[in-house]
């Protein structure tokens, strides 16, 4: 598996990672036994890059990562984020009296990550989203203590604006920000990418496959089960998800060149933009695992590169990324 440095004085990890939020909630229905299969498949294959939240399922995720890696700690890379609370809501859990980003909840969180995944240490640990109640200083110099106490090796900020990723990383080096990017969902170029360029801050880039639309697999939203959370998504909804189905055929067409499936061209445009991106595909299936990752060794044209980003250019596609309420909570 190809290697990539997060961040200038971060870890060497994979070209892809693995998201794991899909193995237990929004997407389809959960699988356990196949989702530890594939985490395993993962790290024979040397994608040893696992990136979750204790607000997947209310740590329901983290649990379940807690079984794949019994016995193989000292393979596996885990990134996982605290402070968003109204997922973990949705997920069934009870919301803490201290806000998401408040410093003396920041120990309690890592405390019970640490204890679910059964680790003493997380290799990567995140805000999940920015708390507007709390300076992003007073946040990050808690996470920093972690750092200290040797419960934390890295730190990362998610979903964050240009600003605050400054402000946070000149409290504590951040060796990475997680946030969507991908063929259809391109807003970070304008300052959120740059900014961690001139930072020398690594890129993880989830949902890059456009929560599967980019697969060329979902183009009604009757494919998606009836409790699929995509469902309320902006993009997925009829008069939108019509629109965007016509981008695909460039990606396609490429795909058809290559012998490449749609999700290999959109996983290698996404690589081919620069080496601090690392994109964070999630599946619960080795087959999808297996063609994710070969898509680091599918080479386009500059030619090619150049078609898909005229085919896409930002702010194409129809509807917001997320829904309303859950787009003003980023806080961007």
């Amino acid at each position: 598996m190809q290697k990539r440095r997060l961040g200038r004085n971060g870890p060497e990890v994979p070209a892809l990672g693995l998201g794991c939020m899909g193995m237990s909630i929004s997407y389809g229905e959960p699988n356990d036994p196949e989702s530890i299969a594939t985490m395993h498949r993962a790290f024979d294959l040397g994608c040893n890059l696992l990136v979750t939240s204790d607000a997947y399922g209310s740590g329901i995720n983290e649990s379940l990562i807690a079984q794949a890696i019994k016995g193989r700690r000292d393979q596996v890379l885990i990134a996982t984020k605290f402070g968003n609370l109204g997922l973990a809501a949705r997920g069934g859990g009870d919301a803490p009296a201290l806000s998401g980003g408040h410093p003396d909840y920041v120990p309690q969180a890592c405390e019970v990550s640490l204890k679910r995944l059964g680790v003493e240490v997380i290799d990567i640990y995140g805000l999940h989203r920015v708390d507007p109640a709390v300076p992003i200083e007073d946040t990050v110099g808690a996470m920093k203590r972690l750092v200290e106490q040797g419960k934390v090796r890295f730190l990362a900020l998610s979903e964050a604006g240009a600003q605050t990723i400054r402000r946070a990383h000149a409290v504590h080096p951040l060796v990475a920000v997680e946030t969507e990017y991908s063929l259809w969902s391109r807003d970070v170029e304008t300052e959120i990418l740059p900014t961690c360029r001139e930072l020398g801050i690594g890129y993880m880039a989830y949902a890059p496959l456009g929560r599967g639309f980019l697969t060329a697999t979902i183009k009604s939203v009757d494919a998606l089960i009836v409790k699929d959370r995509r469902r309320e998504h902006p993009r997925f909804l009829p008069e939108n998800i019509n629109k965007n189905n016509e981008l695909l055929k460039f990606i396609e067409a490429i795909a058809s060149a290559h012998k490449a499936t749609s999700a290999q061209v959109a996983l290698a445009w996404l690589l081919a933009q620069g080496p601090e991106i690392v994109p964070i595909p999630g599946t619960k299936r080795r087959r999808y695992l297996e063609e994710n990752l070969a898509a680091a060794d599918l080479q386009l044209s500059a030619a090619e590169l150049a078609q898909l980003s005229a085919a896409f250019p930002p702010g194409v596609t129809a509807g917001t990324r997320y829904p309303e309420k859950q787009l003003n909570a980023l806080g961007i």
